[in-house]
């Protein structure tokens, strides 16, 4: 399928506008997308990196509308920066995800944080941004970044609410998780809290629309405790290091994405570990892993 194209404002619905940024990538797919809510008085959701180009198609989007929110998921460089020109374009306050700086400890494998992102107003979990004719109730999912949250718009529609869902949940691939800041604990606890909402359709930050959202999150709970499976069995025999283990797991990966996929294997055996299900031991070759139920075993 063509990419749908870059800097156009398309309708979704009579409350939401999407415009899609020109930033994509292995980890973006087609790109960030920006949305807005309202017709006479707006808010805008992620508005995405820091692109002129990008900028100039929501404003005229915007189209000289009052912006009353600049609402921000996470802080990740392909969500927020553009909340600092957008601001200062519109006049409207920067609300939404906790600033966060955490740092890694290796290479990031998805976006990098933006070190400069610094909101007005920190939504908690279930407070609210009202507008005229909608209100966006902040929904705490963290997991993909401890500070994420997605947002609910209520007053939508009578058959249900939509989810602006970030990173959390998108609408091509599942998302990295990358410790110290991404938690796969707190990923599957947050898939838990939507699997038990009733919302009707997902708009995520990348990929298509989720017009059936509990099918969708089902599918990632499941595909997630699959590869948990594939850890468990192969650190049943052997100690294994984040690497080999990502390599037995991921045949055939596009090598761009080894990284990511290295990462959201660290983050399971974390969550593991937690659980008293696995261990780790540094050696000079560095941490390898092993099933606490395994005997002990010769490293490779």
């Amino acid at each position: 399928m063509p990419a749908p194209p870059t800097g156009i404002a398309i309708p979704l619905e009579p409350l939401v506008t999407r415009v899609l940024a020109p930033n994509p990538s292995p980890f973006t797919h087609t790109g960030t997308q920006s949305h807005i809510i309202g017709v006479r008085a707006l808010a805008v959701i992620d508005p995405g990196p820091d692109d002129p180009a990008h900028l100039a198609a929501l404003l005229r989007a915007i189209d000289g509308r009052p912006v009353s929110a600049i609402l921000v998921t996470h802080h990740h460089r392909d969500h927020s920066p553009a909340t600092r020109a957008l601001a200062t374009a519109t006049g409207a306050p920067i609300v939404g995800a906790a600033p966060s700086h955490v740092s890694g400890d290796g290479p990031r494998a998805d976006a990098a944080f933006d070190p400069d992102y610094a909101p007005e107003r920190v939504l908690a979990d279930g407070e609210t941004v009202e507008g005229e004719g909608w209100t966006l109730r902040a929904i705490a999912t963290p997991g993909h970044s401890a500070n994420h949250l997605a947002f609910a718009l209520e007053r939508s529609g009578e058959d249900g609410t939509a989810l602006f869902s970030g990173d959390h949940v998108m609408g091509w691939s599942t998302s990295v998780v990358s410790p110290p800041d991404g938690s796969m604990t707190a990923y599957m606890a947050s898939l838990e809290k939507l699997l038990a909402r009733d919302d009707r359709v997902y708009y995520p930050g990348h990929g298509d629309q989720v017009d059936n959202p509990r099918r969708w999150v089902r599918g990632l709970l499941g595909h997630r405790k699959q590869r948990e499976g594939q850890i468990m069995r192969l650190l049943g025999t052997e100690a294994l290091t984040v690497t080999a283990i990502t390599k037995r797991m991921y045949v055939g990966l596009d090598p761009r994405l080894l990284l990511a996929a290295e990462r959201s294997v660290l983050a399971h055996l974390l969550d593991l570990q937690a659980r008293e299900l696995v261990w780790g031991e540094a050696t000079r070759e560095g941490a390898r892993w092993e099933s606490t139920d395994a005997a002990p075993a010769t490293a490779e």
